[in-house]
């Protein structure tokens, strides 16, 4: 079937604050809330312990990691709450920074979304359905599936989930739900079967070693480094805000979403740390890029390795069906406003999906996937590629709370941040600083994402700079 494009949204910014939209309201509480979990639960709680250990060496600092990434997490949601319940729109943080700042910083945040982090990220994630499945192939023939194989399945997940995709956001919503229910079951099963398996377990490796050998500036570093993977970890949470259009009752049932998903991974997170820490003395886990199947082969012999094993390959899969559905929804917002690729803001006929948005967004993602195949530890490249980059358009995106609170004191605000201003100020000064961090200890990795970025730069003067005089010439 051909796509039909839609709408092109008005130039009245105050279509911003309303319900209005040209997509189908199919998803309710429970499915924004599917969501939420299934963006968090993805590669990060199975895959970021080991380069968190082995960035800090001992289990003070890796608590205080996982914490902090929570922390940070909980005045996120704060802030997003306001600001989604405030404009219900898709796109999420491309629809805050467009009111904030103009369309330019918007279209920066979304340039650099598609060709940086948020593409980055999906192909992470599908590296990891790969390789655990590897992991389990291991257990049972002894042999590990070679390079080409792994990128052979990650490009398949990738290509197969944008497919599905195509075929209506309820049909995806009832998707989020069944793997929400998988990746909550996964999870509790690591932390219910590793805490009762008191023979292979040990309270003594909560302790050991409790502190470094010493503090000072590499210990800061080794934090700092070590929060790129627990933010990771905690990612995507988010990810409702990103279909608003699609779910019903949103300035009610957004805020919801991010509360009760982000409340319920949070403690699926400590239970799971705590249960590996059990099971793995810490230089084990810091070698361990596999841990939760390291975990259940200590607790319950290979089988429960290769069960572990496909759990967190449905966790993963589920996870990039979640930021695939999500994320499209941005390029089609950038397109329907004139400053990304026109073919993406088409939605389909019948569904009311942005088809072309998925197909591009794959596209790009294949070739990611290609880049990161080659290098030595693909997964780190990737996070550390887009890192530095996130951040800078995080912090932009919480301040736009105190831009627009001045821009539009009158505008319907049916949530407001709590604490404000002390949880925009507290998330703002640990942002600022793992910025600083990951500027020093990945560099060149940072330099190539900020580059990448401000190619948008180019693209937005041509298409937008162009466009706008060459329709003031014509009216003239």
């Amino acid at each position: 079937m051909s796509d039909t494009k839609t709408t092109r949204t008005p130039a009245d910014p105050m279509r911003s604050f309303s319900e209005d939209t040209d997509m189908k309201r199919d998803l309710g509480l429970l499915e924004a809330v599917s969501i939420v979990v299934n963006r968090i639960i993805g590669s990060g709680i199975f895959r970021t312990p080991a380069p968190i250990m082995a960035a800090v060496a001992s289990t003070s600092l890796f608590g205080l990691v996982w914490a902090l990434g929570g922390i940070v997490t909980i005045f996120g949601a704060v802030i997003y709450a306001e600001l989604a319940a405030m404009m219900p729109r898709s796109g999420g943080p491309y629809e805050y920074l467009k009111m904030s700042y103009g369309p330019f910083w918007a279209f920066l945040r979304g340039w650099a979304m598609f060709f940086v982090s948020e593409t980055a990220s999906i192909t992470a994630v599908a590296l990891i359905f790969a390789e655990y499945l590897s992991a389990a192939w291991f257990l049972v023939n002894g042999v590990h599936l070679d390079k080409m194989v792994i990128f052979g399945v990650a490009f398949g997940t990738i290509w197969l989930l944008t497919a599905i995709n195509m075929w209506g956001v309820q049909f995806s919503g009832w998707v989020q739900n069944i793997f929400s229910f998988v990746k909550i079951a996964a999870v509790g099963s690591i932390i219910g079967i590793a805490f009762t398996s008191w023979s292979t377990g040990n309270w003594a490796n909560f302790i050991t070693p409790l502190f470094p050998e010493s503090f000072g500036g590499t210990t800061i570093l080794a934090v700092g480094a070590a929060l790129r993977y627990a933010f990771f970890a905690f990612s995507g949470w988010e990810g409702a805000t990103y279909i608003a259009e699609e779910v019903k009752n949103p300035r009610r049932n957004l805020p919801l979403s991010l509360f009760i998903g982000i409340g319920g991974v949070m403690l699926l997170y400590l239970g799971a740390n705590a249960a590996y820490l059990f099971q793995l003395p810490p230089e084990r886990i810091a070698e361990a890029p596999w841990v939760a199947t390291e975990v259940m082969t200590v607790a319950m012999g290979a089988t429960g390795g290769i069960l572990i094993s496909v759990a967190v390959m449905i966790n993963t899969f589920g996870n990039v069906n979640t930021q695939i559905l999500c994320k499209a929804r941005t390029w089609q917002a950038m397109a329907r406003d004139g400053v990304f690729f026109d073919w993406f803001a088409k939605l389909h006929p019948t569904y009311r999906t942005p088809n072309n948005a998925l197909i591009g967004q794959a596209g790009w993602a294949t070739v990611l996937l290609v880049f990161a195949v080659l290098a030595d530890n693909s997964y780190e490249t990737m996070i550390d590629f887009f890192s530095a980059t996130s951040t800078i358009f995080n912090i932009l995106v919480f301040t736009s709370i105190w831009v627009l609170r001045r821009k539009y004191p009158d505008a319907h605000r049916p949530y407001r941040a709590w604490l404000y201003p002390w949880s925009l100020v507290g998330i703002l000064a640990i942002y600022f600083a793992f910025l600083v961090i990951t500027l020093i200890t990945a560099f060149v990795p940072s330099i190539i994402g900020l580059g990448l970025t401000a190619t948008g730069a180019v693209y937005y003067f041509f298409k937008v700079g162009f466009g706008r005089r060459a329709a003031g010439a014509s009216a003239d």
